[in-house]
């Protein structure tokens, strides 16, 4: 067993602290042991960090040495909290307290408000956007959808950098930050917004963190009473904090130094919210007899992966480039990550959902496979791709699961039968825990089999089915479990936000990709303009996209694909160029053809595996290339291909070539693929250049594979030898 295997949603409770560590490779037990003073542990992606941090707090429980409820485990988003909060029950070690930083400070908030301030916490705004509206017609500043949105960011961005609205406009200046309005502007409108507030007795989001620091700086009494609550820290994604965040641990430490912080540099992507990877850099700086320990096996990703990974932060630069970790991966080899380039996006999109839906066909589940992009409104010409393929998908950053309609009634339901037992007439003669839950299900008319194509119904169809396969885990896990089990392990998932897999394709953003991982990942949109994002314009800025980058390409197990398209609709000018990062990396890019894992060229788009037409394969081992007509070295794939500079005079048998263009339009048409499918232009152009007379002359041809040469030869060499060709079968 690795150290990252994983197991099953129900695995057995270590039976002791020892039992606790087994499994673990020799870094991630040196995490899971080291108990006392301060603990640095810079965990590259698929390192398995959150698996160490959790051990090494069910280690400290379960040998006696960390008292449950004196250990805080934060984080910065619901899902994480909960997934640890999961795991921690699955180790034995409940009653540690797992939370966000707001939520944890909102429950000191509510408990020492009372006393600290008197009467009851004001309201807490669900969202401040038609508040900071309000703010704009007070200070008569008409602001458009847009510009209401960031400058709402801009607000949220001065507040967790601690910066009062005068001083706002010196601040973002000096961050550098992309104002939406004047920033005088922006300041006159945060001063009204934050009046408002005070008028209408409400808080914000952000106001949760300050005036719980501002109370545990005034109150010496009550920051006591919480040192004395929690003695022991731990903070995940390090790398994530903001200075008020940092100010708030910072108070719950007090003199204390028993912290351990889990963050990799490489993943900051949240600066434009106040984030910062400076603390995690200089955490040795503040606490010089810390334990900093690397993580860098990765559990996750092939080596074919892990060497892209790599590749893009061996480009990057600034302060967290130079502490960047180079992961090394302890999985089997796998494909090699594919590339694509397409006229148009709506092209682009249908190309994705036909390859997903293969994948699906040859036995990848959908929840297994993901479609990234950079911002949010590109999502919508894929859900129109996979709904016309009949893909079930679901877009990440939608309703939390136990909060979905269909689940909370399926609930209400399953409680009903467990109260009921066999004087349900539903569950009469229903023996079995995923039977029974079956049978309630159906009986609230759920069906047995999906409902045809994507949207809202299969949705709800796979939310309920999620509710099955869980029944399922449990039933193997426990043979003797019961409903009324299988109710209460539903509600202890929902008060830790731990919900089962839902089948169908992931649609997200790079951002709320963050933390996850599949097993095949498809990075769309890869273009100049959209990744790095048309306003990144600073050397910081621009680093922060390659980081972005980087968290996409590592969240794939297997499979990887990188497409981009020349133009945003069909028909429009090709003036799209593929993203700089994949500069050298991508094949046919930068000074040649790009390396892969095992040290051999791939084959560009265009050449050995055709733009759109499956991954991208390693070419054969060859010396350089010369041209057949000027000598100069040849570096770019069409070229390669055939065999000359593109400027150089070509010996194209015209009718030739225009006989092959015909065949090709038919084999296209007659397998049901695009024309380049067969072959591209750039390799018809170099067999009626070469006219090959048998097959080995034909295969030495750049872009002639063996399936190829086996599912075309004959009709090709027959074409080249003016002869009509004889109709063959295609085997791929």
């Amino acid at each position: 067993m690795t150290a990252a295997t994983q197991t099953s949603a129900f695995p057995r409770v270590p039976e002791s602290a020892d039992a606790v560590l087994a499994g673990l490779d020799p870094e991630q037990r040196e995490v899971a042991t080291a108990l006392h003073g301060p603990v640095c542990v810079l965990a590259g992606a698929g390192t398995g960090k959150t698996r160490a941090i959790t051990h090494r707090i069910a280690y400290g429980v379960r040998a006696g040495v960390l008292p449950p409820a004196g250990v805080l485990a934060v984080t910065f988003t619901n899902r994480a909290a909960g997934e640890l909060r999961g795991r921690l029950r699955q180790l034995g070690a409940e009653g540690v307290q797992a939370r966000t930083f707001h939520s944890a400070a909102l429950r000191q908030l509510q408990y020492f408000w009372p006393r600290a301030v008197g009467g009851e916490l004001p309201h807490l705004l669900d969202r401040k956007a038609a508040l900071v509206g309000e703010a704009g017609v007070r200070t008569r500043l008409r602001l458009d959808r847009t510009e209401l949105r960031d400058v709402t960011s801009e607000i949220e961005w001065a507040k967790v950098t601690q910066t009062v609205p005068d001083d706002y406009p010196g601040a973002a200046a000096r961050a550098g930050r992309a104002v939406p309005r004047d920033a005088a502007e922006i300041a006159a409108l945060f001063t009204a917004y934050e009046e408002l507030k005070r008028e209408r007795g409400v808080i914000d989001f952000e106001d949760v963190l300050l005036l719980t620091v501002a109370i545990l700086q005034d109150r010496a009494d009550i920051a006591e009473q919480v040192r004395r609550q929690y003695q022991h820290f731990v903070v995940d994604e390090y790398q994530d904090v903001s200075p008020l965040q940092q100010r708030l641990l910072e108070l719950w430490l007090g003199e204390r130094n028993d912290l351990c912080v889990v963050g990799d540099a490489s993943q900051t992507i949240y600066s434009f919210t106040g984030a910062t990877p400076d603390h995690l850099l200089d955490f040795r700086t503040r606490h010089p007899s810390a334990t900093v320990v690397r993580l860098v096996r990765d559990y996750r990703s092939t080596p074919q992966v892990v060497h892209l990974a790599n590749g893009l932060l061996a480009q990057a630069a600034g302060r967290a480039a130079r502490h960047r970790l180079e992961l090394r991966s302890q999985r089997e080899a796998g494909p090699e990550p594919g590339y694509a380039e397409h006229a148009d996006e709506p092209a682009e999109a249908a190309d994705t959902a036909r390859r997903v839906r293969d994948l699906i066909e040859s036995g990848v589940p959908a929840s297994e496979i993901a479609v990234l992009y950079r911002i949010n409104a590109q999502s919508e010409v894929y859900e129109q791709a996979l709904a016309d393929a009949g893909v079930p998908y679901r877009l990440r950053g939608a309703e939390r699961f136990f909060d979905r309609p269909e689940v909370r009634e399926a609930g209400i339901s399953l409680r009903g039968a467990a109260r009921a037992g066999d004087n349900d007439p539903v569950l009469a003669g229903v023996r079995g825990l995923s039977a029974r839950v079956r049978a309630v299900l159906r009986a609230g008319g759920w069906p047995a089999e999906p409902p045809a194509g994507s949207g809202a119904v299969r949705e709800r169809w796979e939310s309920l089915a999620a509710l099955v396969r869980l029944a399922e885990d449990l039933e193997r896990a426990r043979p003797e479990a019961t409903l009324s089990a299988f109710v209460e392990e539903l509600a202890q998932r929902a008060n830790a936000q731990h919900a089962p897999t839902v089948e169908g394709v992931t649609l997200a953003s790079l951002h709320a990709a963050k933390g996850l991982e599949w097993d095949a990942v498809f990075l769309v949109g890869l273009c100049e303009g959209v990744l790095p994002i048309s306003y990144a314009r600073t050397p910081e800025q621009l680093e922060e996209e390659r980081r972005l980058l980087y968290v996409g390409v590592t969240r794939a197990r297997r499979h990887l694909r990188l497409s981009w398209s020349l133009s945003r609709t069909p028909g429009g000018r090709p003036s799209r160029r593929p993203t700089r990062f994949l500069d050298g990396l991508r094949p046919g890019s930068g000074g040649g053809p790009a390396v892969t894992a095992r040290g051999r060229a791939t084959a560009a788009p265009g050449g050995g595996a055709e733009p759109g037409c499956g991954p991208a394969r390693p070419a054969r081992r060859r010396a350089l290339v010369r041209c057949r007509v000027c000598g100069r070295t040849l570096t770019d794939a069409g070229e390669v291909k055939l065999m000359r500079c593109e400027e150089c005079p070509s010996e194209l048998d015209e009718e030739l070539y225009e006989r092959l263009r015909e065949w090709r339009a038919e084999q296209a048409s007659r397998i049901g693929q695009p024309d380049f499918c067969v072959f591209t232009d750039k390799t018809l152009m170099a067999i009626a250049e070469r006219m090959p007379d048998d097959e080995s002359e034909l295969r030495s041809i750049a872009g002639v594979t063996a399936r190829k040469a086996r599912s075309f030869g004959a009709a090709v060499l027959a074409l080249c030898a003016g002869e009509e060709p004889v109709a063959e079968d295609a085997d791929g």
